[in-house]
C-alpha cells in the first residue's frame, strides 16, 4: 500500500495481538513516518519495546480512549487511524457493562471527534461477528461502536477525514482465541466444549492485519469490509489441539452464539459482493457525491459460519496454528 509512506499512523490498542502484529507489518513492509503506539497499560508498552519493538519509528503514547483530551494530543500530526482498543471479554462486559460502553461507545465517539479536529484522512475501526445481531452486552457495544464510525462521515462537515470499519470472525493468535485455553487444557488430559455442533469463522491475525491495510486502500467512507474467510467446527478445532483428550461438554454460556454471522439478511440489501470480500455500504450516505455501486447479493442473503461454503480441515488447522505461533515466537 503506497500510501502508508511516509504517513503517521495511531493505532489505539496498540498492545494487543493485533496491534504488535500491525506494527511488524508496517515496518517491516512499508515506510511509515512514524507509528504511535497508543495504549493504556505502561507495563504492556515495556514489555513490547523489549520484544524489538524499541524502534526508531514507533512512539509509545500511554493514555485511555475513554480520554478525549489525552487522544486529542496524540492526534496531532496524525495521518491515518487505526481504532483497535475495546473491552472485548464477553463475561467481563456483562459484568462490568457501563465500562464496556465507556470503552467500546464513548470511545468510539471520541476517535470520531478527536480525528475530525486533527483534521486525520484515514481511519478504520475493527468490529466483530458479535456485532451482527447482538446476544451479549460485548456485541451490542461493537454495532453502536460501528454506527457511530461509519455514520462519522456525515458529522465531518467539510472536514475530509474519511471513516469506515471492518468486520471479521475469530482470530489465530490472539490472547482472546480458545486456543490458549484448549492448549492449557491439554495437559490435564480434558477438555471443555461449550457444544459439539458449534461453528465458527476463522482468520489468522496477519490476514486480519494485511486486510484492515487493504481496505484503508479501498475506503472512501462509511463502508464496513467484511472479507472471505473459512469456517470451521469447534470440535475438529479440538482434534486439532488435543487429539487424544476427552471432551467434557458444558453447554453454551450466557450470550454465547452456537454460529456466528458475519453479514445479515438485511444488510445484504445494499452490501457489494467482490472476489474475496463483502463490502455493506452505507444506507444514508450524503457525504458522497457520487452513487455507491448497485448491490449484486441474492435477496435474504447471510453470511453465517454454519451455511460457509469454506471450511477448514483438521490437518489445515494445525498447520495454521502452528505456522501463527511459530512466527509469534520468531
Amino acid at each position: 500500500m503506497e500510501n502508508l509512506s511516509n504517513q503517521s499512523i495511531l493505532i489505539t490498542g496498540g498492545t494487543g495481538s493485533f496491534g504488535k502484529q500491525f506494527c511488524r507489518t508496517v515496518l517491516d513492509h512499508h515506510s511509515p513516518k512514524k507509528v504511535i503506539v497508543f495504549s493504556r497499560d505502561e507495563l504492556k508498552q515495556y514489555e513490547m519495546q523489549n520484544e524489538g519493538f524499541d524502534h526508531p519509528d514507533i512512539r509509545f503514547f500511554i493514555g485511555d480512549v475513554r480520554d478525549r483530551d489525552r487522544l486529542s494530543r496524540a492526534m496531532a500530526g496524525v495521518d491515518i487511524v487505526i481504532h483497535a482498543a475495546a473491552l472485548k471479554h464477553v463475561p467481563a462486559c456483562e459484568y462490568n457493562p457501563h465500562e464496556a460502553v465507556k470503552t467500546n461507545i464513548t470511545g468510539a465517539r471520541n476517535i470520531v471527534d478527536t480525528a475530525i479536529d486533527a483534521g486525520v484522512k484515514k481511519v478504520i475501526a475493527l468490529s466483530t461477528d458479535k456485532a451482527v445481531s447482538p446476544s451479549n452486552l460485548y456485541g451490542a457495544t461493537k454495532l453502536v461502536s460501528e454506527k457511530i464510525i461509519t455514520q462519522g462521515n456525515a458529522y465531518r462537515g467539510g472536514i475530509d477525514t474519511r471513516f469506515a470499519c471492518v468486520r471479521y470472525g475469530n482470530v489465530v493468535g490472539s490472547r482472546g482465541s480458545v486456543i490458549p485455553l484448549f492448549e492449557k487444557q491439554r495437559d490435564t488430559g480434558t477438555i471443555t466444549i461449550t457444544d459439539e455442533r458449534m461453528t465458527r469463522f476463522w482468520i489468522t491475525i496477519d490476514q486480519g492485519v494485511d486486510f484492515v491495510i487493504n481496505c484503508l486502500d479501498k475506503m472512501e467512507g462509511g463502508e464496513v469490509f467484511i472479507p472471505k474467510i473459512p469456517s470451521m467446527k469447534i470440535t475438529e478445532l479440538a482434534e486439532a489441539i488435543a487429539p487424544r483428550c476427552k471432551k467434557n461438554l458444558i453447554g453454551i454460556r450466557p450470550g454465547e452464539k452456537l454460529h456466528e454471522v458475519l453479514l445479515s439478511e438485511d444488510e445484504s440489501r445494499h452490501t457489494l459482493e467482490t472476489e474475496n470480500m463483502y463490502i455493506i455500504q452505507p444506507e444514508i450516505s450524503s457525504w458522497r457525491e457520487t452513487p455507491w455501486p448497485t448491490p449484486n447479493l441474492p435477496e435474504d442473503f447471510k453470511y453465517a459460519s454454519n451455511t460457509n461454503i469454506e471450511w477448514l480441515t483438521v490437518e489445515e488447522l494445525v498447520h495454521m496454528i502452528y505456522s501463527v505461533e511459530a512466527c509469534q515466537n520468531h
